[in-house]
């Protein structure tokens, strides 16, 4: 399962379109739903489209995973941070990312633990 929370962190850090946009085919089944609290998107271009709106928001800064992976089935949760390299994670979040038959990220339902002021 941490292969699959590495393919999502990838998948939020890539900044070229391009390479998000091949993330996102190869790891992220077609018609793929992604919400939390400030989205709720269906299909991967869709899912491009916020990954490129937190990048807009949030320039130079990286997801990495915060704590442990736990799964089982075809479902993941763990929690992530955006920040800076070194430093103290500006957000916070938890999510529950489900697979479809092929291993690929088919739901993600997330949630925002910590969030700037």
């Amino acid at each position: 399962m941490n292969e699959i929370v590495n393919r999502y962190l990838e998948t939020w850090n890539a900044t070229d379109a391009s390479v998000r946009e091949a993330l996102l085919d190869q790891h992220w089944s077609e018609d793929c739903v992604y919400v939390d609290p400030l989205a709720e998107v269906q299909g991967r271009e869709a899912v491009g489209a916020v990954i490129e709106a937190v990048h807009g928001q949030f320039p130079g800064l990286k997801f990495s995973l915060v704590g442990d992976v736990d799964g089982h089935h075809q479902q993941v949760r763990f929690r992530w941070g955006l920040g800076a390299a070194g430093e103290e994670p500006v957000v916070i979040g938890f999510d529950v990312v489900v697979l479809d038959g092929q291993q690929r990220i088919r739901d993600v339902r997330g949630f925002l633990d910590k969030v700037p002021g």
